[in-house]
């Protein structure tokens, strides 16, 4: 089942091959800053640009080392002859992981965003599609007023359009990177290698910064990634209150050879969405740990280090796995209108008692008044066994003012509809935005509607 769900690129981003690229991309675009700056020779750059990390003779002197860094520049030099004396030249550590780290986090930020994209995309249909589909909203987990299934999904396609703006935004604060050398002064540098480096690489230079990027950048964007799980957490959790039997309402995708239990052959449990629900909870702690690492001592310590070896790959690839599980649950969602319009009938019309009440002040009664006299009869209804509109029709103080002929018509569901297509609008979910293939086959919204 995992495998289904299996994120190879998401894998390669955070893979030690592409790590130590990063890392071989950084100093040899640092070599072509000094280059352009005529520090090192042309002919020793054309070397210089053919250098390869050996990753197997780097975990060989790293056992020697215990220092990663030192371990994959000799690695490096090794690749090289005399043209290895310029590489890291006038750099520290930090320069090359923190550059190279903020390569990294971009790759995924853009991989992560096209999820979010085809997540979206599939709300957007979901919700077009059910727009009318009337069922009842709940406050408190108790029945209020009729919505529409297309507008719950309408709420979390909206939402699913923050989270990627602020996804854009936590990649923009993490692209950048820093040349500056041991404590961030340019001592064994320049700002212009920088400069020319950063501009290689696609960043922007660190305005200022100490030996290492300021944290409160990569706790952005961690915590924007807690903010996308728990969004998605908030999906799931619906959908697993609407799966219950009692409710079951709409029900996540259950194949004809899955089996929900080990002793009970009959269960259809939503294993899915409480999968998303307990990876949000793993990604909300990587974010308490990335606020943690902003404090550091003095121009850097490395506390953050160990700790972002973890929670930087494993949140990217989890939020990355936990987008698409949602999006094929929404994909093959199992919606039950006719259940929906049965739900709405089991308290005996008391959604309606607002309508009564303002039907009531509307003729003249004060809101207390009227509110008295709606409650007498909603609490008759809830304990008994005769309906809300047959209750208002016996009580002549009711009737008095608003006979059975005025009563009857504010029973009636689509009334809480009327202005879907308003909302819709509002939101740019339109049929005529719709390109018109199935979720199936990888539908998508056209650009300015997402």
């Amino acid at each position: 089942m995992i495998e289904r769900y299996s994120r190879p690129r998401m894998k390669r981003v955070w893979s030690n091959e592409n790590k130590f690229d990063k890392w071989l991309q950084v100093e040899i675009a640092v070599c072509e800053a000094w280059a352009e700056m005529g520090v090192i020779p042309k002919e020793a750059l054309s070397k210089i640009k053919l250098a390869r990390v050996n990753l197997k003779r780097m975990e060989q002197i790293l056992k020697e080392t215990h220092h990663d860094v030192t371990a994959f520049l000799e690695s490096v030099s090794e690749s090289l002859g005399e043209e290895s004396r310029f590489i890291h030249l006038g750099l520290t550590s930090s320069d090359v992981i923190d550059t190279a780290l903020s390569l990294q986090l971009i790759e995924s930020a853009e991989l992560l965003s096209q999820d979010i994209k085809e997540l979206i995309s599939v709300l957007a249909q979901k919700a077009i599609k059910h727009k009318y589909t009337a069922m009842i909203g709940r406050t408190h987990g108790v029945h209020a007023e009729p919505i529409s299934f297309g507008f719950k999904l309408a709420l979390w396609t909206d939402e699913m359009r923050r989270n990627l703006q602020r996804l854009a935004e936590a990649e923009k604060a993490i692209a950048v990177g820093k040349i500056s050398g041991a404590v961030g002064t340019y001592a064994t540098l320049s700002p212009e290698v920088e400069e020319k480096t950063c501009a290689k690489l696609g960043l922007e230079p660190a305005p200022v910064s100490s030996q290492v990027l300021q944290r409160d950048r990569h706790a952005q964007f961690v915590t924007t990634l807690a903010i996308v799980a728990s969004s998605l957490e908030k999906f799931a959790t619906e959908i697993r209150s609407l799966q219950k039997t009692e409710t079951r309402e709409v029900e996540e995708p259950f194949a004809a050879s899955q089996t929900g239990s080990s002793a009970m052959p009959h269960k259809r449990n939503p294993e899915l969405c409480e999968r998303i629900c307990g990876i949000a909870r793993l990604v909300r702690g990587y974010a308490l740990t990335s606020m943690e690492n902003i404090a550091l001592w003095h121009e850097r310590d490395i506390s953050h280090s160990s700790t972002e070896r973890i929670i930087l790959p494993d949140s990217c690839l989890i939020v990355d796995y936990s987008l698409a599980v949602f999006t094929s649950v929404m994909k093959g969602l199992q919606v039950y209108p006719q259940k929906m319009k049965r739900d709405m009938e089991l308290t005996k019309g008391l959604i309606f008692s607002q309508r009564v009440m303002l039907a009531l002040i509307d003729k003249g009664l004060s809101r207390k008044q009227a509110y008295e006299m709606v409650q007498r009869n909603a609490m008759k209804a809830w304990k008994g066994s005769k309906g809300f509109l047959a209750l208002l029709k016996a009580d002549p103080q009711v009737t008095a003012v608003l006979p059975a002929t005025e009563l009857e018509p504010l029973f009636d569901e689509q009334y809480y509809l009327r202005y879907m297509d308003d909302i819709f609008k509002r939101l740019g979910l339109t049929e005529a935005q719709w390109r018109g293939k199935s979720t199936s086959g990888g539908s998508e919204l056209s650009p300015g509607a997402i």
